[in-house]
């Protein structure tokens, strides 16, 4: 451990690589599987070391929660040849119980000790959508709001995004596709498979066919594994015939 003044600094980093390592294997940016398994239990792992060496701290109780709140719906997010199954599409019975609950209680633990920060925002979301007990069950204007905290603390991109999609599926599809261009028009996510993936599906839900045909040819270009390029083929296949 190092030095108890070198220690905020030095954990903060900490847990951004153990969310890093998360990340990458929960969604791989190459090769043929969408999850490695390899890296999202060996990030567990080191997050389960480091709440150990860091009894108390809200952030590291936070990043665990989040990490097991998302790996608890590993078994429901590929199907039996390895292709993606978005969320509202999940058989939610194939989730790990177990996960979901020890994540809720270091989520309870973190919140009680009024210290907020981004793992603890980001692991409410996860929370929410583990708990929900159907895709249309899910609390989207909470998901929505929780979102504007995080950008509240620290904008990017990339949380723009995802908050976009909470406000469409809240209701808002227009308001979250204005926002879409807004970030296209910025650049910041230029090359970002997962722009013109969320914009493809507001359009596919709002009828706009040919738009939509557009918006998933430039995400499968973008892609960066096998399973999301097939996924994103699938739905671009399903829509409507081009007159």
């Amino acid at each position: 451990m190092p030095p108890a003044h070198e220690l905020p600094d030095r954990l903060a980093s900490a847990l951004v690589v153990i969310y890093l390592l998360f990340t990458e294997g929960y969604a791989a940016t190459g090769g043929p599987a969408l999850i490695r398994m390899d890296l999202t239990q060996e990030a567990i792992r080191l997050g389960r070391l480091l709440l150990r060496l860091t009894p108390g701290h809200a952030e590291a109780e936070g990043l665990l929660a989040l990490m097991l709140l998302h790996d608890a719906r590993r078994d429901g997010r590929v199907d039996a040849s390895g292709d993606l199954i978005p969320l509202e599409q999940q058989d939610r019975s194939l989730w790990d119980r177990g996960r979901i609950d020890e994540g809720v209680r270091l989520l309870d633990a973190a919140v009680a000790r009024l210290q907020p920060g981004p793992y603890q925002l980001q692991a409410a979301i996860a929370a929410l959508h583990a708990q929900a007990t159907s895709a249309a069950a899910t609390d989207w204007r909470q998901i929505a709001t929780l979102y504007g905290a995080l950008l509240h603390r620290g904008p990017s991109p990339v949380l723009e995004l995802n908050a976009a999609v909470a406000v469409a599926m809240a209701g808002d599809v227009e308001e979250a596709l204005d926002w879409m261009a807004s970030l296209e028009r910025r650049g910041e996510l230029r090359g970002y498979h997962l722009l013109p993936a969320s914009k493809a599906d507001l359009l596919r839900r709002s009828g706009r066919v040919d738009a939509a045909r557009e918006a998933y040819r430039e995400a499968v270009a973008l892609a960066p594994n096998q399973a999301e390029r097939r996924y994103l083929e699938r739905r671009m296949s399903e829509l409507s015939p081009k007159r």
